[in-house]
C-alpha cells in the first residue's frame, strides 16, 4: 500500500462525494424504518422520534468507535458503505418479515437495524476528517465534510416523500438505496485502490453483497408482494403507494368479501360496510329540515355517497379527500362502482382532491349536512381532523340549522377516544348526540351527531331502501351499557396546540 502523500482536487471531491452519497442513503434509510414501523404500528410521532433519537445515539457510539480502528481509513470507509448497503437495503425487508412471524421481537430488530445502520453512518465522518485534515487544515475539512454531509442529507429527506415512496415504495426503496451506498464503495475503490490492503477481502464483500442487493431490487416486487402477503389473509387484488397513503384491496377466496386497507388499518369489508354507512349517513340525513347541499369529509371510497344520494331532496353533494388515487378507485375501480352504485357518476356529486382542513380553512358554500367519514386518528396528520380548530371551521360552514355525524371509533377498544370525540365536539356545538352499533368487521362502532339546534334522532326517516337502520335500531344505539359509557372522569377536548387524542387512541390500541 502507498501511503498518501498529498489529495488531488479530483480525489478530494470523489472523497465529499461519496460521502454526500453515503449521507443521503443514511437519511432515508433512517425515513424508511420510521415509516415501516408507522405503517405497522401507528404512532408515527413516537415512531420517527425513537428512530431519529436512537439513530442519533448510535451515530454517537459509532464515531467513537472509530479511534480504535486502524489507520487504513479508505478502506475502513469503503468497508462500512459495503457494510451499509448489505444492513440497509435488507431493513425493509427484514422489517416487514419479523413483524408477521416473530411480532414480539419487531422492537428489538427494529432498534438493533436502527443502532446498526446510525454506528456506520457515525463512523464515516471521522474516517474521512481525519484523511482530509492530513493535507489541509482541519478547519477546512470539517467545513467541506459537514456542508456534503448536510446537504446529502437535505436531498435525501426530499427525495424520499416526493419520488422514492410514492414510486418505489417502501422496499424496493431499502434495496435501491443500497445500491447507492455500493456505488459510493465502487467510486472510492476506484479512485484510491493503491490505499486498499485486502483486496481480495474487499472484492469479496462488495461481490457478495452486491449480488444480494441488485437481487433483492430485481426481485423487490415480488419480495413485496410476499410481505404483503403474510400482513393479510386475503389475496391482494390492488395496492398502491399514493403520495399520502398506502393503499391494499384484498378479496377473500372463500366468501368474496373485499376489505380496503389504508396504511394498513382496515376501512371497509364489503359484507357489512352498508351496516357502517347506513348508521354514520342516514341519522342525520333522515332529520327534517333543508338538506340541499351535503359535504363529505373522506370518503373516497363512494360509499357514504351511495347512501346520501337516496335522499330526492340532496341537490349537491361535495365530496373532499386528500388523495386523487383514493378518489379514482372509488370512481373508476368495477369492483367499487359496482359497491357504491356508481356513485360518482351522479350529476349531484362534485369531488375534490384537496385536505379537508385546507378545504374548510377558506371562504366558501355553507353545507346543510355535513358528514365526516375519516380514518382513525392513528397519527399526527389526522389527529388535527379530529381537534376543536377543525369542528369550529366546520361550524363555520355549516347552516344554522345544519347537522354534522362523525365516525368515532370503538366505545370498547377505544373508548377514551371515543369519547374525547364527544369532548371535542362540544367545544363549538351547541349539542352533541352519540349512538354506537355491532359491526362484525370492527366490533362495537361509535358515531357522534353535532348541531347548534336541538338533536332529536328519533324523528329521523330513512329511505325505503336501506338495509340496517331504522328508526328504532337507531334509539337503542343511543343507550350504551355500563361498560362503554361515558367516563366518570373528565376527558380533555383535543387541540392541534395539544394533540392529545391519537396518543390515546394509539395507548388503547396497543393494550
Amino acid at each position: 500500500m502507498k501511503h498518501l502523500s498529498t489529495l488531488s482536487s479530483k480525489q478530494t471531491l470523489i472523497l465529499l462525494v461519496s460521502l454526500l452519497i453515503a449521507s443521503f442513503c443514511g437519511i432515508i434509510y433512517e425515513l424508511i424504518i420510521s415509516s415501516i414501523s408507522s405503517y405497522l404500528l401507528g404512532n408515527s410521532v413516537y415512531q420517527f422520534s425513537v428512530t431519529i433519537g436512537f439513530f442519533m445515539f448510535a451515530m454517537g457510539m459509532g464515531a467513537m468507535v472509530t479511534k480504535y480502528l486502524n489507520s487504513k481509513y479508505i478502506e475502513n470507509f469503503i468497508t462500512i458503505e459495503i457494510a451499509l448497503a448489505f444492513f440497509g437495503g435488507l431493513s425493509g425487508i427484514i422489517l416487514f418479515v419479523v413483524f408477521p412471524y416473530a411480532r414480539a421481537y419487531y422492537e428489538f430488530f427494529n432498534l438493533l437495524l436502527i443502532f446498526v445502520i446510525g454506528a456506520l453512518v457515525g463512523m464515516e465522518i471521522p474516517l474521512l476528517t481525519t484523511v482530509l485534515s492530513t493535507f489541509k487544515s482541519t478547519k477546512k475539512s470539517i467545513a467541506d465534510i459537514m456542508s456534503f454531509d448536510y446537504v446529502g442529507a437535505l436531498i435525501g429527506a426530499l427525495i424520499f416523500p416526493i419520488f422514492l415512496l410514492p414510486k418505489m415504495g417502501l422496499i424496493q426503496s431499502s434495496f435501491f438505496i443500497g445500491v447507492l451506498n455500493l456505488l459510493a464503495a465502487a467510486i472510492t475503490s476506484y479512485f484510491f485502490w493503491d490505499q486498499v490492503v485486502n483486496k481480495w477481502k474487499i472484492k469479496l464483500y462488495f461481490i457478495s453483497v452486491s449480488v444480494l442487493i441488485v437481487a433483492g431490487l430485481i426481485f423487490s416486487e415480488s419480495l413485496t408482494r410476499f410481505a404483503e402477503k403474510n400482513l393479510y389473509f386475503d389475496q391482494i387484488v390492488l395496492k398502491e403507494q399514493t403520495q399520502y397513503q398506502k393503499l391494499i384491496f384484498t378479496r377473500s377466496k372463500v366468501n368474496s368479501d373485499h376489505r380496503l386497507y389504508i396504511d394498513g388499518h382496515i376501512q371497509f369489508s364489503s359484507r357489512d360496510e352498508y351496516r357502517y354507512h347506513e348508521f354514520l349517513v342516514h341519522p342525520i340525513l333522515g332529520l327534517p329540515g333543508n338538506k340541499e347541499k351535503v359535504l363529505v369529509l373522506g370518503g373516497g371510497d363512494g360509499l357514504a355517497l351511495r347512501e346520501i344520494l337516496k335522499y330526492p331532496e340532496v341537490k349537491s353533494v361535495t365530496l373532499v379527500d386528500i388523495d386523487q388515487k383514493m378518489i379514482d378507485f372509488g370512481s373508476k375501480n368495477a369492483t367499487m362502482r359496482r359497491f357504491n352504485l356508481s356513485a360518482f357518476d351522479d350529476p349531484r356529486v362534485t369531488s375534490v382532491a384537496e385536505d379537508a382542513f385546507t378545504f374548510l380553512n377558506r371562504s366558501g358554500d355553507i353545507y346543510d349536512r355535513i358528514i365526516i367519514d375519516l380514518p382513525d386518528p392513528h397519527n399526527e396528520a389526522l389527529n388535527k381532523l379530529y381537534s376543536v380548530q377543525f369542528y369550529k371551521l366546520i361550524n363555520r360552514r355549516l347552516s344554522p340549522d345544519g347537522y354534522v355525524a362523525t365516525q368515532g371509533s370503538s366505545p370498547f377498544f377505544t373508548p377514551n377516544t371515543y369519547w374525547t370525540i364527544e369532548k371535542t365536539l362540544q367545544v363549538p356545538f351547541d349539542n352533541t348526540a352519540s349512538y354506537h352499533f355491532s359491526l362484525p368487521s370492527f366490533g362495537i362502532w361509535g358515531f357522534h351527531v353535532a348541531s347548534n339546534k336541538d338533536i332529536k334522532l328519533d324523528t329521523a326517516k330513512f329511505p325505503p331502501n336501506t338495509r340496517a337502520i331504522t328508526t328504532e335500531s337507531l334509539m337503542s344505539a343511543t343507550v350504551f351499557p355500563k361498560d362503554i359509557s361515558k367516563p366518570k372522569y373528565d376527558l380533555l377536548p383535543n387541540s392541534i396546540m395539544k394533540p392529545n387524542l391519537y396518543i390515546l387512541y394509539s395507548n388503547e390500541v396497543n393494550i
